[in-house]
């Protein structure tokens, strides 16, 4: 079976528990990996367009914040992996609101590098420092960290790109744009 086999009619095993489960039945599930990821691409892109849906009360809607930030980012010189972080750091807005940096920094951890992983898993801690102290929270909250050594990039992303990105007037580049980004990067070839 190849990756282009289609996941519905690829051959299946039969065990009720992994107890159960033989040597063959992996051979058969091992290589599904591959599948599973090929589709992974679609899957982040579709739940991006879900960010269109919801403005959450600011200027503008989740999908374009996400794409301001990472056309910022990318305006600004930043490599790919940078671009993709800005691009899917609120991916988990609408999936879990008080827990979303670790849906985006699950998504690009295993394609990143541990401190652009680390960026997109704090941000929302840093991000609180423009604006926490306006909803009763400690806008400083950040400094817990800031013996980390990737602090500074945190604290640099959403300074310059996340927290400036909710302009109702700027010109973003549109998903389809930034699509072959998230196909290089998340796609099984990787």
């Amino acid at each position: 079976m190849t990756a282009t086999t289609p996941h519905h009619i690829a051959a299946r095993t039969s065990f009720k528990t992994f107890e159960e489960s033989t040597k063959e039945d992996w051979a058969i599930i091992a290589p599904q990996l591959n599948v599973t990821q090929s589709l992974v691409p679609d899957h982040v892109l579709e739940q991006l367009r879900y960010l269109k849906t919801d403005h959450g009360g600011f200027p503008v809607d989740r999908l374009e914040h996400s794409l301001q930030t990472a056309t910022r980012a990318q305006r600004d010189g930043r490599d790919d992996e940078y671009v993709l972080c800005a691009l899917l750091h609120d991916i988990g807005d609408t999936l879990s609101p008080f827990n979303h940096p670790a849906i985006g920094a699950a998504i690009v951890k295993p394609f990143v590098s541990e401190a652009n992983h680390w960026m997109v898993e704090h941000h929302g801690i840093f991000q609180g420092y423009y604006f926490w102290q306006h909803i009763g929270l400690d806008q400083h909250a950040r400094e817990a960290f800031r013996d980390s050594p990737y602090f500074e990039h945190t604290e640099e992303f959403c300074a310059k790109y996340d927290q400036t990105a909710f302009d109702a007037d700027y010109r973003s580049e549109p998903l389809e744009h930034f699509e072959p980004l998230v196909r290089a990067f998340l796609s099984p070839s990787r």
